[in-house]
């Protein structure tokens, strides 16, 4: 590749500051002696001066506060803020601060601390945020250079850089995260005021100590909970697929009967099996989503043929090289960067993933083998495959914000042109779980089946690859996948391992490949 190649490879996804922003002006450098300018906020020609201080770290102008802003009636017109325009921190102390202009600002000007970045037309919110994450960063705040015992940026630096082009995906990520901060910060300010308050009243201790029991009993349990998602263990329990958080409740279950006849070798069974249903949800996934994109590789097809032509079905082997495999599959570098399959791409793409999946899938085929005996399993052999399938399920927490959606009812609306879906989110270790709705107005129709739904709500059809039925054998919702054993096509279950002959039209498996 040469080197003019390499330059515009790299700055594909950039945008010369110059072409986005028409114009930079410096903040207004009023004299702070002069009286005469000085006014009220309710006084004609009142407008608010914004300092670098009341533009927060997270990007938020603070609300106008008429005790303690400065009001001036003589801010040159040229000067003043308009929707859309971003301060951007001139004197730099840590990062950078930056700020979207909303009209509920206005009037407003900014002072000799800020620059004013003025769009040559109005910004996206989607690229306006991505923009404000790059000029709070500290690729920006290097820039800067020390002047008079300060850190000043200077408006040549600025017009020299490289600002990001818009990326939907990329945004939408860091609004669900600063929505999340905001949650947070809400619950911590509700917190505050309640412990301020709580005399208030001019209540006695008793009485004060039941307010807040009482009035704070909410602020509490989201206090327990938000704890409890520090605990990796909550987290595979509660926000993986089902299939998974099931096996992994059985193994804390095994573990918890430590000292009982057999718990050792119990718990180190539990452990293969979530290791097994671990990968081979991964691997179905996979499939799925290649098949809807097109794209396949040497072991999916392998996998298919065991399934249409040979006498056994697919195992720990089969799921581990569909994983290692997909990544080099010709056409995924065509999938927008936001596809899932890139994510299940990495899943076992380092020699660490490789090492831990090789240990775990030796254990499970010299026990399914009958070359060791259960019951002498020693703690050592328990604690590295305990090991190895943490390191797995830590490197799968993105299948967490892959929701499984198993759709029950699809009422087509002929005014909205939209289908309202009434589904099944199957996320967590109980697969007894309340219906909800959505609204789908995307192309293509929705038919009651199992979904994928990614971080944009898009819906991805997994059948008849993963399929969720009620269970002949134990009545359970569960889901399947469709295995040979003996020649003889079955339907295992992915949760609990329970099978039996294939129930559905096999049409469908023929459809892709499977028959």
């Amino acid at each position: 590749m040469s080197s003019t190649e390499q330059h515009e490879e790299s700055s594909s996804d950039r945008l010369p500051f110059e072409s986005v922003f028409s114009t930079v002006l410096n903040g207004w450098a009023f004299d702070r002696r002069a009286t005469d300018g000085a006014c009220g906020p309710a006084d004609s020609g009142a407008v608010r001066l914004i300092w670098l201080k009341n533009i927060g770290r997270d990007g938020v102008i603070a609300e106008p506060d008429p005790e303690v802003d400065d009001w001036r009636s003589d801010a040159p017109e040229r000067l003043h803020l308009r929707a859309g325009d971003i301060l951007l921190s001139s004197v730099i102390s840590g990062r950078p601060k930056a700020a979207l202009v909303q009209d509920a600002d206005l009037p407003a000007v900014a002072v000799s601390s800020l620059f004013v970045l003025r769009a040559a037309k109005r910004l996206s919110a989607e690229h306006a945020r991505l923009i404000l994450a790059f000029l709070r960063s500290d690729t920006v705040g290097m820039l800067a250079t020390r002047t008079s015992g300060q850190q000043h940026l200077r408006r040549s630096q600025l017009k020299a850089l490289d600002l990001p082009t818009e990326d939907q995906a990329l945004s939408a990520a860091l609004a669900d995260l600063a929505a999340a901060g905001q949650r947070l910060g809400e619950m911590a300010a509700e917190a505050n005021t309640l412990a301020e308050s709580v005399f208030d009243r001019r209540a006695s201790p008793e009485e004060a100590r039941r307010i807040i029991i009482t009035t704070g009993q909410l602020t509490r349990l989201r206090s327990v909970a938000a704890a409890q998602l520090d605990d990796p263990d909550f987290i595979i329990r509660t926000r993986y697929p089902y299939p998974i958080a099931l096996r992994w409740r059985n193994v804390e279950a095994q573990k918890s009967a430590e000292g009982q006849d057999d718990a050792q070798a119990k718990e180190y069974e539990a452990v293969l099996k979530a290791a097994e249903t671990l990968l081979g949800y991964s691997a179905l996934l996979t499939t799925a989503l290649a098949h809807e994109a097109g794209i396949t590789c040497k072991a999916i097809r392998t996998f298919k043929g065991k399934i249409a032509t040979g006498l056994g079905g697919p195992g720990f082997g089969d799921w581990q090289r569909i994983l290692q495999q997909i990544a080099a599959a010709e056409g995924m570098s065509d999938l927008p960067p936001e596809h899932p399959l890139h994510e299940l791409a990495v899943l076992l793409a380092d020699d660490e993933a490789e090492v831990a999946c090789q240990s775990l899938g030796t254990k499970r085929n010299s026990r399914a083998h009958g070359r060791e005996d259960l019951p002498a399993v020693s703690a050592s052999k328990l604690n590295e495959a305990h090991d190895s399938l943490r390191f797995l399920l830590d490197r799968a927490r993105f299948l967490a914000d892959l929701q499984l959606l198993d759709v029950t009812n699809v009422v087509w609306d002929r005014h909205e042109q939209s289908d309202t879906v009434t589904f099944r989110r199957l996320m967590g270790d109980h697969p007894v779980v309340p219906t909800e709705n959505l609204r789908h107005a995307g192309p293509g129709r929705i038919e009651p089946r199992l979904y994928l739904a990614d971080r944009d709500q898009g819906l991805h059809p997994l059948s008849p690859f993963l399929t969720c039925e009620t269970c002949e054998g134990c009545a359970t919702l569960s889901l399947f996948h469709a295995d040979k054993e003996q020649g003889v096509l079955l339907q295992t279950s992915l949760d609990h391992g329970h099978f039996y002959p294939y129930q559905a039209d096999e049409r469908t498996l023929r459809a892709v490949g499977l028959r």
